[in-house]
């Protein structure tokens, strides 16, 4: 079979396959936005090394991705925020304007609350420092592309202490979340790991569940809070008094 577009519409490209009954494999088309060479070309060595993604574009500043996102049509963009002609926000505001279905992933040095909130606010909705692994870059994108919100554990943990100092909604205010809305227990487990910074697969480890089984809980949180990514399920339920802080720490990577 010859690769070709998803008929049925769906993100991303089909691989070919080499059986008449081999199921395709869902390419994620991948743009990096880096102004560093060396760092732009070690994320691509570990992009183009995962038979799943494709590089599709490099960017070394903000004007340069701009120009070249439309035409590049990616699903998940990797941004830096400190680009030598704009903050990379400006950017990540242009990708999910012109491209709704494209997933947008921080990756830099700047861990401060200022910068991660910003690029939430913009439209990110993974946030990973450069210190991760190439291994974990490529998990970071798979799981984003599954409709996680990948982050770093000491980002994770800087967002839900912030989330915890905020006033606590009163019940009457919590509109939206009526008895056929309300999250289960297995919901709120999963949403309270999410927030301790674990991945989608620790928190199947932990829980003794299937990673879809997982993806499914926090799609249905989703739904149930009116949100569209981890992040803002995770800000939702902790606004709400649903999450109970921990000292509960996820391994180290």
């Amino acid at each position: 079979m010859l690769n070709g577009r998803n008929p049925g519409g769906a993100r991303g490209e089909y691989h070919a396959v080499t059986h008449m009954n081999e199921r395709p494999i869902n390419i994620v088309r991948v743009m990096i936005v880096e102004d560093d060479y060396e760092t732009r070309e070690q994320f691509a060595r570990a992009i183009t090394s995962d038979p799943r993604m494709r590089m599709v574009e490099k960017a070394r500043t903000g004007r340069e991705a701009i120009d070249l996102f439309q035409n590049a049509r990616p699903d998940v963009l990797l941004v830096d925020l400190g680009l030598p002609d704009m903050h990379g926000t400006e950017v990540i505001r242009h990708a999910v304007r012109r491209r709704p279905g494209c997933d947008v992933m921080v990756i830099t040095m700047f861990g401060d609350e200022r910068n991660v909130l910003a690029s939430i606010e913009a439209g990110a909705t993974g946030y990973v420092l450069k210190d991760a692994s190439d291994a974990d870059l490529v998990t970071n994108i798979l799981e984003l592309r599954a409709g996680g919100a990948p982050m770093s554990p000491g980002i994770a943990r800087m967002v839900l202490t912030r989330l915890y100092g905020r006033e606590r909604l009163d019940p009457k205010e919590t509109v939206g979340l009526g008895r056929e809305a309300e999250l289960t227990a297995r919901e709120i487990e999963v949403l309270g790991a999410l927030s301790r910074g674990y991945t989608y697969a620790e928190i199947g480890e932990r829980l003794g569940i299937s990673l879809g089984t997982v993806t499914s809980h926090i799609k249905n949180s989703y739904r149930k809070l009116t949100v569209h990514s981890g992040a803002a399920a995770v800000a939702r339920a902790a606004e709400l008094g649903l999450l109970q802080s921990s000292g509960d720490k996820p391994p180290p990577r």
